[in-house]
């Protein structure tokens, strides 16, 4: 008989606040950030997590996500716009941009590192993982696009810098309305998440919202 190893789930917020994870706030609307804010923002929707085996205390899985937020690609246009030195027009035209994608899709970026290389890919024809998004009401759904960044370059690694070499890193959007018309995060929910399951467990990472 194969020997099963048992699975201890230990979630650890490396970019949290302490013992009590942050709340986050879906709000839309106009913010007023400068560049040096970023940094806190990233963290406020930022979430890390392990997925650890009890026989061998090896780490199976280790996953950090970025919700890209209203929110958060605001802040994240004010950076890059001042890191590139664009003139008033181009930021606008940027902002309206990246604002404008959050009314069709929920996306995260997601840099993830799994026992053994090969199974980091979320895109393999039989992954190690599948991934969804998920939350309290029970709304559970699947990615409707998983793109692979192959060769992080200098915005990933600046703007996102627990990319590293040993991850792999994803883009993953989920569509904000499912197929039967409900919302994929719901307006009452007290909180959603990405969970990451296969073969060797599962590990949710979980954004708790403020009303």
């Amino acid at each position: 008989m194969p020997r099963v190893a048992p699975l201890l789930l230990l979630s650890f917020t490396l970019f949290g606040t302490g013992c009590a994870q942050e709340t986050v706030h879906l709000a839309e609307g106009p913010r007023e950030y400068v560049a040096t804010d970023y940094d806190g923002v990233l963290r406020t929707w930022t979430r890390s997590a392990q997925l650890t085996s009890l026989d061998a205390m090896d780490n199976v899985l280790t996953v950090t996500a970025t919700y890209e937020s209203w929110d958060f690609r605001w802040a994240y246009a004010v950076r890059y716009s001042e890191d590139y030195r664009l003139t008033v027009e181009q930021r606008r035209a940027l902002l309206e941009h990246t604002l404008a994608e959050t009314r069709n899709k929920h996306e995260f970026y997601v840099a993830l590192q799994a026992e053994k290389y090969k199974w980091n890919d979320l895109r393999a024809e039989q992954p190690a993982w599948i991934v969804r998004l998920i939350d309290d009401t029970g709304t559970e759904t699947a990615p409707s696009e998983i793109q692979s960044i192959r060769r992080p370059g200098a915005i990933e690694l600046t703007y996102f810098p627990y990319t590293s070499p040993w991850r792999s890193a994803f883009r993953i959007s989920f569509p904000r309305v499912r197929a039967d018309g409900r919302p994929t995060i719901p307006g009452g929910a007290h909180w959603f998440g990405l969970r990451f399951a296969g073969p060797q467990g599962n590990q949710e990472i979980v954004w708790l919202v403020r009303g």
